[in-house]
């Protein structure tokens, strides 16, 4: 299998729920928002007995690969504002999955988010925040520290907690954008930095309704940043 093929079904649900997020058919948005989910997340999260892109690219780190360097992603728009363009393995996860755990709670619902200073100790992590801004060495250094089987149950925890809070959204939150006091919250309690690298993305959230943040970073995020590190590994030999 190619990267190209086990990406194909992802962006055609992905097109497929754009179109939904269009209408007020809600029972059609949840359906197709929690398809998605489930495909760039582990199996375990929504109980899928197919591995998904997150399994192959999980199972390769878990196999003491956490600090192999790979691209941050593909394309270029977010790395014009990233402090490198090449990361650790393990920060992919630590990125995506913090956002996620930010703007599925703090965001959509107005309720804590999943991580604190236990999750951080258990993890060992040197940073709360979306590690955005973090140069070359920077996290490469935090890729070292990094407790890989801590990051993942903080993974599953992260992403079964968002299936819950995206299927009970009613028509009226995902049409909506929320108030400011709960987007500067994340820069209160650590989730970006002052730093213009990481401070951008309250800009950026703060301009979505809820159904924005369903698409990006929710679903689409994920898939910026899996491929990146499938095409660099011999994970796609493996399932051939």
């Amino acid at each position: 299998m190619t990267n190209e093929e086990l990406m194909a079904p992802i962006r055609e649900s992905y097109e497929a729920l754009k179109q939904a997020l269009q209408g007020t058919d809600i029972e059609r948005i949840r359906e197709l928002t929690l398809e998605v989910h489930a495909l760039v997340h582990p199996a375990e999260i929504s109980g899928r007995a197919e591995k998904t892109i997150a399994d192959y690219v999980l199972d390769y780190m878990l196999a003491g690969n956490q600090n192999v360097i790979v691209p941050r992603e593909n394309g270029e728009t977010d790395l014009h504002y990233a402090g490198t363009k090449e990361v650790p393995l393990c920060w992919q996860f630590w990125h995506t999955y913090r956002i996620e755990d930010l703007v599925s709670n703090m965001l959509m619902v107005n309720q804590n988010q999943i991580f604190n200073t236990q999750w951080q100790r258990k993890i060992g992590a040197s940073i709360t925040d979306t590690g955005n801004a973090l140069e070359f060495d920077e996290a490469a250094a935090f890729g070292k520290g990094i407790n890989v089987n801590a990051l993942r149950e903080y993974m599953i925890t992260v992403g079964k907690n968002t299936r819950s809070i995206l299927s009970s959204l009613t028509l009226e939150q995902i049409q909506s954008m929320v108030p400011e006091e709960w987007v500067m919250r994340i820069l209160e309690e650590g989730g970006v930095t002052t730093d213009f690298r990481s401070v951008w993305l309250l800009v950026f959230w703060g301009r979505l309704t809820r159904g924005g943040m369903i698409l990006t970073p929710i679903t689409n995020h994920h898939m910026m940043h899996l491929p990146a590190c499938l095409k660099h590994l011999p994970i796609l030999d493996e399932m051939a």
